[in-house]
């Protein structure tokens, strides 16, 4: 295997006063301390290690990727008929939201009137869009969310349980600041380091990981090609991190406000591709979504 080495240096710049007769700064190079990068490169051959080295300033330094072989994951384990595209939108805002309760599994929460209203501006930013089926988990505050956005289409709601919140046991229905105050241990790991919060022997977001994994196999392999899913926040950052190839310690690295949408694309290997993070401009606007 041939091996090469290439060292560059770039230099520091510093960025002086901006002074009144100019809006933009100018750079100065520190030419005293440039910092000298490394980058080795050899033949594309698979299998082979990246090479990384560490120089000034313990900066990592690693080579490019040698294809996309087995970038991502498929969640179907099976080639699909066709491309798919999936839409998810999180629920509008419900009484617990409003009262700052943890909610969970708990069907006790409704969709308040605010909610409603939120839901009522989902079905109007995708008035344009057709789908072919829309998904939904069971629980009150999703289901009402998912009756309003599907309202008069021909096709049944679908519900399914791999839609539903995450369980969280005896924090259910407790005020946050309640929670923090009688189970401190228990709700810091919740809230701080999920992945590890752990009840009896059973661990919440690895149940949630399972049923997001069992939720894309249901929706990707049912026919059709664009499909709309109503489902919680916690489900949807499993949706959303198991798609990427993520484990539960990632499960706080991304965030749905209520009536946000997120869209996925899908390959016929059932691999796929986030292609919207949280859009919510029709929370604030007349905003209609297109294909």
């Amino acid at each position: 295997m041939m091996t090469s080495r290439v060292i560059f240096s770039i230099p520091y710049f510093s960025f002086p006063s901006i002074s009144n007769k100019s809006p933009y700064p100018k750079l100065i190079p520190d030419t005293s301390a440039p910092i000298s990068y490394a980058i080795c490169c050899s033949t594309s051959t698979p299998g082979l290690p990246v090479t990384t080295e560490r120089l000034r300033n313990d900066t990592p330094l690693t080579g490019g990727a040698f294809d996309f072989e087995n970038a991502t994951t498929s969640l179907t384990k099976r080639v699909l008929a066709t491309p798919k595209k999936v839409t998810i939108v999180r629920h509008g805002l419900s009484s617990w939201n409003e009262e700052s309760r943890v909610q969970g599994s708990s069907n006790l929460s409704i969709l308040s009137e605010k909610g409603t209203m939120q839901a009522e501006r989902c079905k109007m930013a995708l008035s344009d869009i057709h789908f072919d089926q829309c998904f939904s988990s069971p629980i009150s505050r999703a289901k009402t969310t998912a009756e309003i956005i599907w309202k008069g289409k021909e096709e049944p709601l679908v519900f399914l349980d791999s839609l539903k919140e995450a369980h969280l046991f005896f924090l259910e229905g407790m005020k946050n600041e309640d929670a923090k105050r009688i189970y401190p241990k228990e709700y810091t790991t919740w809230r701080e380091d999920p992945s590890k919060f752990c009840v009896d022997g059973v661990y919440p977001l690895q149940k949630l990981w399972g049923r997001a994994h069992e939720a894309w196999e249901e929706i990707l392999l049912t026919p059709g090609e664009h499909f709309l899913v109503v489902t919680h926040k916690s489900i949807l950052r499993a949706l959303i991190c198991t798609a990427l190839g993520l484990g539960p310690e990632r499960f706080r690295s991304v965030d749905i406000n209520n009536g946000g949408l997120c869209v996925f694309k899908f390959n016929k290997e059932g691999e796929a591709m986030l292609q919207s993070l949280n859009m919510t401009a029709h929370m604030y606007t007349d905003h209609v979504y297109h294909h």
